[in-house]
């Protein structure tokens, strides 16, 4: 069997994870930065712990963001690993009836014998010709776990 190692993360997420991290951290310390002084209203003023705190909350939402950088699908001779924003599996090629991405979907998935799906957050659709090759390279490790099931019978 092929000793071949097919690891996929999604690109375009990525990158707009990334990138929307960042603008949210900038705009959160902007507005940080713009509380001095009073309300105008009378009712307090803005102090040194306002504007760390606005800080802070960049911090998190951009942590937040780059959770959904998190999506990974690691396959072997041995079955697949995928981890998707929250979860991971490990899967055993045994358990795998197909690699899934149909027409008009997000991402590509795993058909399981017991009729479930996984899906693989990694191989997003919008990542086109990357993700097709993706999906392609499973399936052939799939097909190779199949064809040395059928050179030996033996239980596995």
């Amino acid at each position: 069997m092929s000793d071949s190692v097919v690891t996929v993360r999604p690109r375009r997420l990525r990158l707009v994870c990334w990138v929307s991290a960042v603008a949210l951290l900038v705009v959160f310390s902007a507005v940080a930065t713009s509380l001095t002084g009073s309300t105008g209203d009378g009712y307090g003023t803005f102090q040194r712990g306002d504007q760390l705190a606005m800080v802070g909350l960049g911090v998190f939402g951009a942590l937040g963001i780059l959770l959904f950088t998190r999506p990974r699908v690691k396959a072997d001779a041995r079955g697949v690993q995928v981890r998707n924003v929250i979860g991971s599996y490990q899967l055993p090629w045994e358990v795998i009836r197909g690699v899934r991405f149909d027409r008009g979907a997000p991402w590509a998935s795993l058909e399981l014998h017991d009729d479930d799906l996984l899906p693989m957050v990694a191989l997003q659709a919008a990542d086109k010709e990357h993700a097709v090759e993706a999906v392609r390279a499973l399936r052939r490790l799939h097909q190779a776990h199949l064809a040395s099931l059928a050179a030996d019978p033996a239980p596995h």
